[in-house]
């Protein structure tokens, strides 16, 4: 069958430094391999050399993440026969060639496995690597190989395969359970002692590779894992033969069991390896101690010490009560049963048990072997010799009282085995009551307890860390405990260990750790639970270990809370770990020494708010806001763009943000859209009450014109009475004079011109301006908006003479009560705010015949041309917005051209036929 090669590696066309081509010949998670020199020339070739001429069947190759060639060709070549062996005297031949892939798809975060099927003899490889892949990691055109795997079958000169040690010890068993090396034949199929052929062509199939000797096997497994996994694959495949099925089985759950451990410490040793770069030795000691307790912990719980022994000891054939006779009369058996006495005792196992992956481990009590018969009849030498080792035993564990003794109820050997190093703290008596069904008794056990603690004067450091490890075990039992009363007794316990024991007897901060460490876990495990009880005071104690004095430095529970879910994790459980760090986050606050930060709390919540579950991303939306409002920049920085169209289709980051302005005091998106539909509304209606007052106000001024109009005709007719030879009767109607400081009427302006016979429709009686526009109701609009002479007032809207506004303000105005006159500046103030003009001399001193400006404050003397002047003039009153009217209407005039200055006519506002409006 293919299996491994190993290889030497001859030549590299260049080696970048603190790199070597002899990397290639290993394979283990800690391997850099072989990477060329800066800016090499291409291409770049390796040569490897096989121990023999080579069937090759598989050729697998690992490139680097970043350091990625476009193409590999490869050759394989071999040396002309009786050829003195030198590397240029080598005949190749092109197999082909493979391209790869240019990462960016993963970020070039992963290294791709590139597997090559072929079939070909040979003893020498040679990979021509092309141009790189250009990248923004790759900054100097480098190419990079990690890890070569060769798999096939060594041939002798006339191509015969030479098996290997598998192979060979494969063949060896069917030599030795097959006599004389027969062919199965009918016949011999009816005893036990044949092999089953379809067993027997399964293990010699081929073209069978083992996943053990994949590249990716070596390259992500502990080396002594692989090697232990190694080694029970071929007792696994040796139990097949033998039909030991049991025995397969567990064998190979062992083996997939060992896989996922031995990847996991191969995680752990890159990272150990990783600290010890950067000089993090505190942190590289920690991965040492975490890969040394995971790996006798997880050979412990699969019982791989009884594993390795038990699998050991396989004989055949198979027992079978109803074919002894056929076993005794086989051939094989009586060359085992002849043997002399020396030759039984020096017998070898087939395995050797003194190799590094047969490490001593403790020996359970539950091995298979104490299930195994007392005497079988005529047994092999081997099972003879392990069933008298195995009386010994039973021998020495009957004389220490540990076996076939009676247990209290409850209490089982297994459970015996475990607890020995707290029964030789505390005594059986005292340990057996936290093992008792009666939840009396096992409180009366916590009590026991917490009095032994109390009591110790000891001073030993050695000897208080038994004790301490002892107490912790027994809090992890009672942690699992469903009586609450239990439970919240075993939480007593551990805070009395945490706040008073530990400092009481001055233990280390290590000490302090290794209690949280292997508490915390179980009360992790509580906050899900159904018994609502059990969950709140699991969650309270975790907030209160927290903060206590000598775990608060340790940020051990902050850093294990904080540690995201996955997206379709539990929800209840979800649910609670984030209301925990809420409370954590209130409690402890964010800085250094605290342990928490934005970028593990952010991190955490991110990955809460992609839960599936709603009530997991309401909690933590609530997380991001209660962070919020401790570090709001930082938080926002986290985020997404506001602005970003892709975030506003998002309506869950929208409701984070509407959250966060909320915080901020500013109104949320609902709340802007309310506000603007309202903002909306009142433009619009103030838009339509200023056009109902136009409208009233062009109304009168309409109605007052005509009845002008009409008076200074009749006075123009014979007979008619002059107004200014006699006042009595048909006085004409006249605007209110300019004290009134109202709006003036055409009537005004028709009436004052009348004695001359001048034409004043086209002319403002105020600006002065003459336009044809202003006949029939130009004029009005001219009032309305254009006339730098007047203004509207800021309180009722009516327009009035600018220099009047103050006693428009004060005798005119709808909110004249509110206004008074200032004793110093004689302006019109709001009454609110005269006590601060006089007091705080806000405002100047009007000058004795001075006017001022209500518009920029300025003073100027009084006089209606200083007013004209000031209000229309080029270098008159900047803050006037109808200063510039007049030459804004010239400009379209002369856009509009000659003749263009028509009669303007006013649009018609909806709502009123009649009137009309600018």
């Amino acid at each position: 069958m293919p299996h491994k090669i190993a290889f030497k590696v001859l030549h590299a066309s260049s080696i970048d430094n603190g790199f070597s081509i002899k990397e290639l010949e290993v394979h283990n998670p800690l391997v850099k391999g072989w990477q060329s020199i800066k800016f090499c020339p291409y291409p770049q070739e390796i040569i490897l050399r096989l121990p023999k001429k080579t069937r090759i069947k598989k050729l697998q190759l690992l490139v680097h993440q970043f350091l990625i060639p476009t193409k590999v060709e490869v050759y394989l070549g071999s040396l002309p026969p009786e050829h003195v062996v030198s590397l240029h005297g080598t005949r190749y031949k092109r197999l082909g060639y493979v391209t790869m892939s240019d990462n960016e798809r993963t970020s070039f975060k992963a290294r791709e496995l590139k597997s090559v099927h072929v079939d070909a003899v040979g003893q020498y490889v040679r990979l021509v690597l092309h141009k790189n892949y250009i990248n923004k990691f790759n900054l100097y055109n480098q190419v990079g190989i990690v890890a070569i795997n060769i798999l096939g079958d060594e041939v002798d000169d006339d191509g015969q395969i030479i098996p290997d040690d598998k192979q060979q010890r494969v063949n060896d068993l069917i030599n030795k359970y097959m006599p004389n090396g027969q062919e199965f034949q009918e016949d011999s199929l009816t005893t036990q002692n044949a092999i089953d052929p379809a067993v027997l062509g399964a293990m010699n199939n081929p073209d069978f590779i083992s996943p053990m000797d994949d590249l990716a096997f070596d390259m992500y497994q502990d080396p002594e894992v692989a090697q232990i996994i190694r080694k029970l694959d071929l007792r696994k495949n040796e139990a097949v033969l033998q039909e030991e099925y049991d025995i397969a089985k567990r064998l190979k759950q062992a083996i997939a069991d060992l896989q996922k451990v031995g990847e996991r410490i191969g995680r752990y040793e890159v990272e150990k390896r990783r600290a010890i770069e950067t000089e993090d030795y505190d942190l590289a000691k920690v991965k040492k101690i975490q890969m040394d307790d995971y790996r006798l912990q997880i050979y412990k719980q699969l019982q791989l010490h009884d594993l390795l022994e038990s699998s050991k000891f396989l004989f055949w054939p198979p027992k079978n009560n109803d074919t002894t006779s056929d076993v005794k009369e086989s051939p094989r058996y009586k060359k085992q049963d002849e043997a002399p006495p020396a030759a039984k005792t020096q017998q070898k196992p087939r395995l050797d048990p003194g190799t590094a992956d047969d490490r001593p481990l403790p020996a359970l009590k539950n091995s298979p072997r104490e299930q195994a018969p007392a005497e079988p009849p005529k047994e092999s030498p081997r099972r003879q010799e392990l069933q008298e080792r195995e009386e010994v035993e039973v021998q020495e564990e009957a004389e220490k009282g540990t076996l076939n003794e009676e247990l209290p109820p409850g209490v089982t050997q297994k459970a015996r085995r475990e607890a020995t190093g707290a029964i030789d703290v505390f005594g059986e008596e005292v340990v057996f009551k936290l093992y008792a069904k009666s939840w009396s008794l096992r409180k009366e056990g916590i009590d026991n307890i917490r009095v032994h603690l109390e009591g110790i004067t000891e001073t030993d450091k050695e000897i208080l860390r038994n004790i301490l490890r002892a107490t912790v075990f027994l809090i992890n039992k009672l942690l699992k405990d469903k009586v609450i009363s239990i439970f919240t007794s075993s939480l007593d316990l551990t805070s009395y260990i945490l706040e008073d024991w530990l400092a009481r007897n001055k233990m280390t901060r290590n000490d302090t750790a290794y209690v949280v460490d292997n508490v915390l876990p179980d009360l992790m495990s509580r906050i899900g639970d159904t018994n609502a009880r059990l969950k709140v005071a699991s969650v309270d104690f975790i907030i209160e270990m927290a903060r206590m004095r000598e775990v608060l430095p340790l940020h051990t529970v902050p850093t294990q809370c904080t540690i995201p879910f996955k997206p379709n994790s539990q929800a209840k459980i979800a649910t609670t770990k984030v209301d925990i760090v809420i409370r954590l986050l209130q409690d402890l606050g964010i800085d250094r020494n605290s342990g928490l930060t934005v970028d593990n709390v952010m991190t955490f919540a991110l990955k809460a708010i992609e839960h599936t579950a709603g009530e997991v991303r309401d909690a933590g939306m609530q997380l991001i806001f209660e962070l919020y409002k401790v570090k709001g920049s930082e938080v926002r920085s986290r985020l997404p763009n506001e602005e970003d169209p892709q975030t506003k289709k998002n309506s869950l980051y929208m409701r984070i943000f509407d959250g966060l302005n909320k915080i901020d005091g500013k109104p949320t998106r609902s709340e802007q859209k309310i506000r603007a539909k309202k903002e909306k509304e009142a433009v619009k209606k103030a838009k339509k009450e200023e056009i109902e007052d136009l409208q009233k106000q062009l109304a009168d001024l309409r109605s007052l014109t005509k009845a002008a109009e009409a008076a200074n005709k009749k006075n123009r007719e014979p007979g008619g009475v002059n107004n200014n030879a006699n006042g009595n009767q048909g006085k004409s109607p006249r605007a209110p004079s300019p004290n009134k400081r109202k709006i003036p009427t055409r009537a005004s302006s028709i009436a004052e011109h009348s004695d001359t016979g001048e034409d004043t429709d086209n002319q403002c009686v105020f600006c002065g301006d003459k336009d044809d526009a202003y006949r029939d109701d130009g004029m009005d609009v001219h009032y309305w908006k254009q006339c730098p002479m007047l203004k509207k007032c800021p309180k009722c809207k009516q327009v009035v003479e600018t220099s009047g506004q103050t006693e428009h303000l004060l005798t005119e105005c709808e909110h004249r009560a509110k206004f008074a006159k200032c004793p110093r500046c004689s302006e019109a103030h709001e009454k609110v705010d005269l006590d601060r003009y006089v007091t705080e001399k806000i405002c100047d001193p009007l000058e004795p015949g001075m006017a001022r400006c209500p518009l920029c404050e300025t003073q100027f003397p009084a006089s209606d041309e200083n007013w004209k002047t000031h209000l229309m003039g080029p270098n008159g009153c900047p803050l006037n917005p109808r200063k510039d009217a007049k030459k804004k209407k010239l400009q379209v005039k002369e856009k509009k051209g000659p003749g263009a200055a028509g009669k303007q006519i006013p649009r018609k506002v909806k709502g009123n036929k009649g009137a009309k409006a600018r």
